[in-house]
């Protein structure tokens, strides 16, 4: 197979290194493809480089090592069971190394916004800008997400902001099953403690997570479901995530009826003066 000729040096080497071609393995250039018979002369030598590989979820760099899934997931529960506040809380997730995203991440994304605020946004996992500064919702679709809340007249004094998963996956890639229930007793726990009149699950995945349903986002959003704390139960609502909305901006319409119902909700529910 010959490069195409309009492709220049630095070109080709930037496909090869997002290939993931970054190291040489001999002096002299190998064609693998002349004949499948030849061994290569880096198989041949004595003593070849060694190549480095960095696993892509869970390097661990300080040496860590998470525990196996199921063992994990119990000491998580029990964590969050015994955090009295969310400061406590916050202080576990500091010292729990039961998911290797933490060994993977610059910092915990716990919260943001008031603990005391009747409404709670929850989404599902931080991005590059959220790890950098240890806030949800600060990077393009945080910026929507505050224009959103603010048509109904709420900002980050009067709503409270989390994740599901507190540190960003490498990459931003998806986070894996036994992830998401390793951390969800943790958010759990800090929905339980912050105690919403009203609780917003953004995107599908918090959806799916927190309101245990396998439905997709396009038949949960806009309906509203009780979520079961354990001590009381809170009117929980699905919407679009915003992230997906700078996405596909024609679905901003349907977010801003389910905007015209949480707004409503907090009405309705706003306990009478005594």
């Amino acid at each position: 197979m010959t490069p195409d000729s309009t492709l220049n040096v630095q070109q080709l080497l930037a496909f090869y290194l997002e290939a993931g071609v970054d190291c040489a393995l001999t002096d002299e250039p190998v064609n693998r493809l002349s004949d499948p018979d030849v061994m290569p002369p880096a198989r041949q030598a004595a003593q070849p480089e060694p190549v480095r590989i960095i696993p892509a979820a869970s390097p661990a760099p300080r040496g860590e090592v998470a525990p196996a899934p199921e063992a994990a997931i119990a000491s998580a529960r029990e964590a969050a069971r015994t955090a009295p506040s969310l400061e406590a809380l916050r202080a576990l997730l500091e010292t729990f190394d039961g998911c290797a995203l933490k060994f993977t991440a610059t910092r915990l994304v716990f919260a943001d916004g008031n603990p005391q605020a009747r409404i709670m946004f929850v989404g599902e996992a931080p991005g590059r800008e959220e790890d950098l500064e240890g806030l949800p919702f600060v990077g393009r679709s945080g910026k929507l997400l505050d224009r959103m809340i603010a048509a109904i007249g709420l900002d980050r004094t009067s709503a409270y902001i989390a994740n599901v998963i507190p540190w960003r996956p490498p990459g931003n890639r998806t986070p894996t099953p036994q992830e998401t229930q390793i951390c969800l007793p943790f958010i759990q726990r800090q929905i339980e403690l912050v105690n919403p009149d009203v609780l917003v699950t953004l995107g599908n995945p918090s959806t799916q997570t927190l309101l245990s349903t396998r439905e997709g986002i396009m038949k949960t959003r806009g309906k509203w479901f009780d979520y079961d704390t354990g001590t009381r139960t809170i009117r929980a609502l699905a919407t679009f995530h915003p992230a997906y909305l700078l996405r596909s901006p024609s679905y901003k319409r349907m977010a801003w009826q389910d905007l015209l119902s949480i707004a409503k909700a907090l009405k309705e529910s706003k306990a009478p003066s005594a």
